[in-house]
């Protein structure tokens, strides 16, 4: 009878371990100061955000998480199911990419490496990001402007805006056609290049390699430039 219970325990222990999860991308790394709590991988299936590994830590601020992608997409890092104020979004792909923050700010300024398409939209955001507070800049001077009543003040920084508008576009243009091998460009494409022209769309599409276009944002940005097309008849 011990024999026997011996042999069901270590039945069980044997396939709890074989039917661990597993998949073609591996993501690790470590949450200083995450001692205790769940960390969840996460991705979008189509509008609703779902889980798809999960870690316990329990003493430990180390995890592995993996998942299957077909296509690289966007994932999101949460922990203990908060997944609007403390999380880490990053490109997924095959392969293994390593994740290390800290639990005081998570999300704020994570190491990301391991992955291509991210590599490549921290590169953009670099500059995005400047375009952002010149946007921001000129918000508060038009503010003032008008707030004193300076019409010339307020011709002129419409000028300039619109100037500005137009060096963020032709700048996510080129980016996007000078990285039309990555599954990054179309989904800088649909995120960012909200105010370019149908030219400028039809630019970036047409640059796409041909496995970027069957991505998952290749074909999203498709029908994107397919719906604006039909608006226009």
């Amino acid at each position: 009878m011990k024999k026997i219970t011996a042999l069901l325990v270590l039945s069980i222990i044997l396939f709890s371990c074989s039917s661990k999860k597993e998949g073609n991308m591996v993501v690790q790394g470590q949450i200083k100061g995450l001692k205790k709590g769940t960390l969840y991988l996460q991705k979008m299936n189509d509008t609703l955000l779902v889980s798809v590994d999960s870690v316990a830590l329990l003493g430990k601020d180390t995890f592995t998480l993996t998942d299957n992608v077909d296509s690289p997409v966007l994932y999101y890092l949460t922990f203990d199911g908060n997944t609007t104020d403390k999380r880490i979004l990053f490109f997924g792909e095959k392969g293994t990419i390593t994740i290390n923050d800290k639990v005081e700010g998570f999300g704020y300024a994570p190491e990301i490496s391991g992955s291509k398409n991210q590599a490549i939209l921290d590169k953009y955001n670099v500059i995005s990001k400047k375009f952002q507070n010149q946007r921001l800049e000129f918000i508060k001077k038009d503010f003032d402007a008008k707030k004193t009543n300076d019409p010339d003040l307020i011709k002129k920084l419409d000028v300039e805006y619109k100037r500005l508008i137009r060096r963020r576009v032709l700048y996510t243009t080129n980016f996007a056609i000078n990285n039309a091998d990555s599954e990054a460009a179309p989904y800088i494409a649909l995120t960012e290049m909200y105010d370019a022209s149908l030219k400028m769309l039809d630019t970036v599409n047409f640059s796409l390699t041909p496995k970027v276009k069957n991505s998952v944002y290749g074909k999203r940005f498709q029908e994107y430039l397919e719906a604006i097309k039909k608006t226009e008849e």
